[in-house]
């Protein structure tokens, strides 16, 4: 499909704020189609060849046939994607096989024994989903149109199958409904996929709804879960609706997404997620994931620093095992992807950029790679859909990798520091909260219940709950702790000053935890991965990368339960795998260290 977006509709994107040279990267080419580009032919071959290989593997593996509830319908999915495209491709060597037509017959037999009458299949905990079967169709509806464009008679009896499947499941797309806020980007992904297929108005009448919601997007270019993993998912949905439905403003989400993300990324790879509302919040994915992405709006735009990451992921070490082992579908589905990447004019080097939204800056210089953090949603809950990480600060250099840094207090044991912003002044970024605890006074006369039988309600400062009916109670001898962190970054050398303020004698803990695999020196070990900085500077070093930080101070030996009651109280535990190093003294409490 041929199109180009309007001026208009490019300013839309939205440039963000960047510093110095870097402001270029956001101008946009106009053409968003590229016809005269070649096909990237050694990129296309690496696809069949290790699309191959992982049809070896299936078929070496048929563990999925004996009990689908043991296992993932998306993988079975997967599965027949990766068959289909092998078995349609005169390139590969199972071109038209006879083993992957009865493999692929016997698969969908699965699906087709697993889906409900409703049209949907279950997932794990969710029964009868259709945001589930949607993630499934993705991968389906890819296959049965690789599997329409061979008219290889023998593949009949798939494609037979495989349209009963999917319309069955396409019922279910116009009427169900969804949990998460991608999910309804999912399902509308996959009714553009069925009507490419199967042309129905319902698909789009459907489509028609979810999208009158609303698009959310922030200035800093996060959609509402402010999650990589799922900005992949919703970028992916977009590019699928933009292609197959003529809606290329919908790109506009996408470019302005993919923007951040390069910002996001660190020197590995992995996609810093410490300011996620769901589940990676404390499990990053790698950038790899997006590639696909990348790829296509790089191709189209022309823009350098899109292609600059197409190009980064191309030699990550996870390039091969999650691009090149199935994704051979992708580029024959959409053959945009095929065309060779258009030439970036110049990498991006140093940056300053502060997601003023998401509270959160990252600062690049040389082999230093910087977050910080101040942005979780209040009340602070650990639940999904709520950012609440306590992490307000990772530092990398090279390969030396300080995984987080943290600040506990035990003030009433309302555990780590979780900054209510982030603010920059001049050179200074500036993290603080405020943390408040009570007691109680007698309840008023009428307000007495004789059996002492009151309502079960939270306290006043969300600590814990009893039957006390604390919302009719005065509050007296009010506690208040005030803490703030200052940073300042001088080529990529940080200074950190620490002040907590309020009642005397509260202990306060800093924590410092470092990527396994290193050599740390100058910290007191006292157990396994657990080190006390009393004094001088320690170091960790990995090869010839080495981080400095100090000086140390050692006033107490509280090191354990530095998460609040909530997770006390249940033996909860938010410790990070890694090497830990902890700094303690006490209020009124005022600390300056570097690290570098």
């Amino acid at each position: 499909m041929k199109y180009r977006l309007s001026r208009k509709q490019f300013l839309k994107i939205g440039s963000l704020a960047v510093v110095g040279s870097l402001m270029s990267e956001y101008t946009f080419a106009r053409n968003i189609f590229t016809p005269n580009l070649r096909k990237d032919v050694r990129l296309l071959k690496l696809l069949v060849l290790n699309n191959d290989a992982s049809v070896e593997k299936i078929l070496e593996n048929n563990s999925l046939d004996l009990d689908i509830r043991l296992h993932s319908y998306r993988r079975l999915a997967n599965n027949i994607s990766v068959l289909s495209a092998s078995v349609s491709n005169p390139d590969s060597s199972y071109y038209r096989s006879s083993t992957l037509v009865e493999k692929l017959s016997g698969d969908i037999n699965i699906l087709l024994k697993g889906q409900y009458d409703d049209g949907t299949l279950d997932s794990g905990g969710n029964r009868q989903s259709p945001p589930d079967t949607a993630f499934v169709l993705e991968h389906l509806c890819g296959a049965m149109k690789v599997l329409l464009s061979d008219k290889y008679i023998e593949l009949q009896v798939v494609r037979d199958k495989l349209k009963k499947f999917i319309l069955k499941a396409g019922e279910a797309m116009i009427t169900g409904g969804v949990h998460t806020p991608n999910h309804r980007w999912v399902v509308c992904a996959a009714l553009a996929n069925i009507n490419s297929l199967y042309p129905d108005t319902r698909y789009i009448e459907r489509i028609e709804e979810w999208l009158a919601e609303g698009i959310y997007q922030n200035q800093d270019g996060h959609y509402l879960e402010r999650s990589a993993n799922y900005s992949a998912v919703i970028n992916r949905a977009f590019i699928t609706m933009a292609r197959l439905l003529d809606r290329p403003e919908l790109l506009d989400f996408v470019v302005k997404n993919l923007i951040t993300y390069y910002y996001y990324t660190e020197l590995n790879g992995n996609v810093v997620s410490i300011d996620s509302r769901r589940q990676d919040q404390i499990k990053p994915i790698n950038v790899t994931k997006f590639y696909l992405e990348y790829r296509y709006m790089a191709i189209i735009t022309n823009n350098s620093l899109l292609v600059d990451m197409t190009n980064q992921i191309e030699k990550l070490p996870d390039f091969k095992t999650e691009i090149l082992s199935h994704s051979l579908i992708d580029f024959m589905v959409n053959r945009d992807l095929e065309k060779e990447l258009p030439i970036s004019n110049k990498a991006i080097g140093d940056f300053e950029k502060l997601f003023s939204t998401s509270h959160l800056a990252r600062i690049k210089k040389g082999n230093r790679y910087i977050t910080i953090f101040g942005g979780n949603d209040r009340p602070i809950e650990v639940i999904s859909g709520k950012s609440s990480n306590p992490n307000f600060l990772t530092y990398r250099k090279g390969k030396a990798i300080l995984e987080h840094m943290r600040l506990s207090t035990s003030f009433f044991r309302m555990g780590y520091f979780r900054s209510e912003g982030l603010n920059k002044q001049n050179q200074s970024y500036k993290l603080y909260e405020t943390k408040e605890a009570y007691y109680y006074q007698p309840l008023a006369a009428q307000n007495h219940i004789a059996d002492g039988d009151y309502k079960l309600s939270a306290s006043e400062d969300g600590r814990f709950w009893n039957k006390m009916s604390f919302d009719l109670r005065a509050k007296s001898n009010i506690k208040k702790q005030v803490s703030t962190i200052d940073i300042i970054e001088n080529d990529g050398v940080l200074e950190i000053d620490f002040k907590v303020e309020g009642p005397p004698n509260v202990e306060v803990t800093i924590e410092l935890c470092f990527r396994k695999g290193g050599e740390l020196v100058g910290a007191l070990p006292i157990a396994p991965d657990n080190n006390f900085l009393k004094k001088g500077y320690g170091e960790y070093k990995v090869g010839s990368d080495t981080i400095k930080f100090g000086p140390g101070i050692f006033e107490h030996q509280r090191i354990s339960r530095l998460e609040n009651e909530k997770y006390g109280y249940h033996g909860g535990s938010l410790r990070a795998e890694g090497e830990h190093v902890f700094l303690t003294g006490f209020t009124p409490f005022n600390h300056k260290m570097t690290i570098g």
